[in-house]
Order: C-alpha cells, then structure tokens, then sequence
C-alpha cells in the first residue's frame, strides 16, 4: 500500500478546516496556499471530498469550504477511501471474494489478510479530531 499524494493533501486540506475549531467558511485560495498544494489539484481534491459529503462548499462572495460533519465523525479511512484505488497491501485482495487462482492454496495469504485487516481496523479508528489533539 502506497498512499497517493491525492491520500495525503486530501487528509492535510480536512485537518486545516478541523484545526480551525470554526464554523467559518475558508476560501480555496486560502486552503491551497496554508497546505501549499496547487490551486488546481486542491480544487479537484475538494470537489470529491464535497462530492461525498465530507466537506461542504458555497461559492459566492461569503463562499469557501467547511467540514461537512464533525471531526469526531470522520475516520481517516473515509477520506484514503475515496482519494485512492486500493488500500490492500496485495492486489489479490482488492477484488470479493479473492479472486487468484492460488487464494486456495496460498501460504502467505492469511499473513496479507491479517495486514490487511491491521492497517483497515487502524485507519478506521483513527478521526479527524484524533489528528488535531495528537491523539495517534
């Protein structure tokens, strides 16, 4: 598992809305230049996050972006969902049910589940506000 530069901006954009402890609206340009992430590519990252209801987003003069529910509410394994293709550390377990033909009798396949299952159970216990206190 490779996390994405997509992974990565798409958790700094949603930990500097959280950080805010603000009900504000904070504007792309703004959100683009304190991560330092360039203005296009945070635009595509927020419009998925928005798409998904992880942000909310206003255009308009008194527009910008804010979470779309607390930071309690948000795991961390939301966000790496949507911005990356897979979170399996083997290909062979992206696909339900197992598709190799060598799942049957695989030696180092349960070691791969077993990580698999680590790194879900980890990045699904971990919030947003977690981050902010710096509580992992």
């Amino acid at each position: 598992m490779l996390v994405s530069t997509r992974g990565r901006y798409a958790i700094r954009i949603m930990l500097e809305l959280a950080s805010r402890n603000t009900d504000e609206r904070i504007s792309l340009s703004e959100l683009s230049e304190k991560q330092e992430i360039s203005l296009k590519y945070a635009e595509a990252i927020v419009s998925l996050l928005v798409k998904n209801g992880l942000l909310n987003g206003q255009r308009g003069k008194a527009g910008g972006y804010k979470l779309g529910k607390s930071a309690e509410e948000i795991k961390i394994s939301e966000i790496l969902k949507l911005t990356e293709e897979s979170l399996a550390p083997v290909s062979c377990l992206d696909c339900k049910p197992n598709q190799c033909p060598k799942a049957k009798t695989c030696k180092t396949l349960p070691m791969w589940t077993h990580l698999n299952d680590l790194i879900s159970g980890y990045l699904e216990s971990v919030t947003l506000k977690d981050l902010t206190m710096g509580n992992v």
